[in-house]
């Protein structure tokens, strides 16, 4: 369960934009500065469903905000029950299928969103009206100005700024994932209501590896916009093997690289896509060995093979 696509990830600063690009609307900014005051100061609770894939889950969420610290808890409704706790932006606890193998780098912040940042790379306009869960909202759209992004529509609400629907759209129109409330209530969640349950384990935190360690690789090519905005070594004691993990951001989605040393007949070359997330895996011969880098993010196929064979080590080409 990718937990609330928008509710956790538009988070950023009410700022005044003085300048705003050609095609881009200054009402869509002013909506987006509200989306992200809500998620800072609005405690609330209620229900969605979340569609990916052809695939339908529903869930639960309670959202707490007391002086400043925001405490949330969602928890999966269908099939086998999968729990997610998180304190300030950080996972605290997960239960069902979520358990196996889950860790969480050092310093995952959460995602900001900057309206004057996002108008380099989206145009923002405002679409219309509608209603969802029995609420008034705005249509927001961001379509992208180039092939390696994917547009959104965001229904927020008129009351509170928060996102009652969420859709994120392919370049062909295809509706790639869905998010929807159908119960929003903004009384505030209590202890009770927050407290993870006994499935719910805690998260490992993968401690922090050396920046010279890190800084070993690099990508020849990244999308106009993405930045790097997360990178750590961890060791797979199962490979007995060294995984290095780069993150980029545009301000909105977000892609991971992973690299791993592999056998001459370790790895498989890999390409597929699962509702927005895309995962590509590619051999490269490498002055520092052979090594199996994986792309797995919110881009399309063609994107994220590109930025696989762009990867290189710090102190030499590679060789492909």
């Amino acid at each position: 369960m990718r937990a609330l696509p928008l509710l956790s990830l538009l988070i950023g600063s009410c700022m005044t934009v003085p300048a705003l690009a050609a095609n881009s609307s200054p009402e869509a900014s002013e909506w987006l500065s509200k989306l992200a005051q809500a998620e800072k100061n609005q405690s609330y609770q209620g229900s969605f469903v979340y569609e990916r894939n052809g695939s339908f889950s529903s869930h639960e969420i309670w959202h707490r905000v007391d002086d400043g610290k925001v405490s949330e808890r969602l928890l999966q409704l269908d099939d086998a029950a999968q729990e997610i706790v998180r304190v300030d932006g950080k996972v605290e606890c997960v239960s069902g299928a979520l358990v196996s193998g889950v860790t969480i780098p050092p310093d995952a912040a959460q995602r900001v969103l900057d309206p004057l940042k996002l108008m380099g790379w989206y145009d923002l306009s405002v679409a219309g009206r509608s209603r969802v869960a029995g609420r008034d909202a705005v249509i927001v759209t961001l379509t992208p100005r180039d092939q390696h992004r994917y547009a959104f529509e965001l229904h927020l609400d008129r009351t509170t700024g928060l996102p009652l629907r969420s859709l994120m759209i392919n370049d062909k129109g295809q509706l790639l994932e869905r998010f929807q409330m159908t119960r929003l209530d903004t009384e505030v969640p209590s202890d009770d209501d927050l407290r993870a349950s006994a499935a719910c384990k805690p998260v490992q935190h993968v401690a922090a590896a050396g920046n010279d360690t890190v800084a070993g690789w690099r990508s020849d090519w990244l999308p106009p916009g993405f930045e790097l905005v997360n990178s750590s070594v961890r060791r797979d004691p199962k490979r007995d093997s060294t995984v290095s993990s780069l993150m980029y951001d545009d301000g909105l989605a977000r892609f991971s690289v992973f690299l791993e040393p592999v056998t001459d007949e370790g790895g498989t070359d890999m390409r597929t896509q699962l509702g927005p997330t895309s995962a590509v895996s590619r051999r490269l011969n490498t002055p520092k060995g052979k090594v199996m880098v994986t792309v797995v993010g919110e881009i399309p196929l063609g994107t994220a093979e590109r930025v696989a064979l762009s990867m290189r080590p710090q102190d030499g080409q590679a060789r492909q």
